[in-house]
Order: structure tokens, then C-alpha cells, then sequence
């Protein structure tokens, strides 16, 4: 799996989160965030190795981590701050579906998709859509990769993003 993959997928964690339980500190809860990942990672390491209770001291992050969070930080924090209406957008292509009723990983995963297409020229639109639909099969059901491509190719074809000139 690719890096900026991976940050993606984090970011997605992280939202689906803060759409259910909003910190009232945003920062301290990236950070609490963060620290879980990493805990998680390295008692995957070990593979049981750690006992219950016990203590598990963390390493510094690595330069991948850290690259991953670089990734992953302002994407969380661009959907937060456009949340509004990146909703709006999904509202407008839901036709007879109540915006409630999107399953919150769905959701979230557009979310972050619909920032991506209108935030980051950086990324292609046709990248942030291939990404939603494979982390939408993962974390949800296999019909939620239909039903996040549907609706982010409608707002793929609003967008007028010049095409990339070739140097």
C-alpha cells in the first residue's frame, strides 16, 4: 500500500471519529490520535509480546510516520474547516437520500475526497476519486465503493480545473 495511501486511510480514521465524538481540542486530540496509531503499530509488532496494564514506552516517530502525518494533518483539518460545504455538495447529488442516513465512513471518506478535488491542485481529481472508492471498499461495504464513485464523479464533473500542462 502506498504511503499517501495510508495517510488517507489515518485521515479517514480521524474523521469518522470527530463526526461521531468532536473534541473540544482539536490539537490535543490529533495528537492523543497519532500517539494511538503509533501504539497500535508497534503492539503489532510485537505480536502479543506486551502484557495488560504494562506500560508500552514509545520510540520517536519515524521518518515515515511523520511523513504520513505531514500528509495527513492539513487534509484533516481542510475537510474540518470546509465541512460545511463539502456537505452541501453531497447534499446536492443525493437525490431522494437523506444526508443523515450516508453511513458515517462513506461520508467521511467523501469528505475528504470532496476537499482533495476542490483544495488541492496538487492531486488529480480522478486520484482523490480512485482513492475514496478502494478505502470505501475497505472500511465499509463493497456497494459503498458504487455509491462514493457515483456521487464524487458528479462533483468531479462541477469542478473546471485546468488540465496539467506537460513541460
Amino acid at each position: 500500500m502506498g504511503k499517501r495511501r495510508e495517510a488517507r486511510e489515518r485521515a479517514v480514521q480521524f474523521l469518522f471519529q470527530h463526526d461521531l465524538n468532536p473534541p473540544e481540542n482539536l490539537e490535543l486530540e490529533l495528537a492523543q490520535f497519532w500517539s494511538s496509531q503509533r501504539a497500535a503499530a508497534i503492539e503489532d509488532e510485537k505480536s502479543g509480546m506486551a502484557k495488560w496494564g504494562e506500560k508500552t514506552e514509545l520510540p520517536p516517530p519515524t521518518a515515515e510516520e511523520a511523513a504520513m502525518r505531514l500528509f495527513s494533518e492539513p487534509l484533516i483539518k481542510g475537510v474540518l474547516e470546509h465541512r460545511d460545504a463539502i456537505d452541501e455538495r453531497i447534499k446536492q447529488h443525493c437525490k431522494n437520500w437523506d444526508f443523515n442516513r450516508i453511513a458515517a465512513v462513506d461520508r467521511n471518506v467523501m469528505r475528504l475526497a470532496i476537499f482533495e478535488m476542490l483544495h488541492r491542485e496538487d492531486i488529480p481529481p480522478v486520484v482523490s476519486i480512485n482513492e475514496a472508492v478502494d478505502i470505501a471498499k475497505k472500511f465499509s461495504t463493497e456497494d459503498s465503493g458504487k455509491f462514493v464513485n457515483g456521487i464524487l464523479d458528479k462533483v468531479r464533473s462541477e469542478i473546471l480545473r485546468p488540465a496539467r500542462q506537460v513541460k
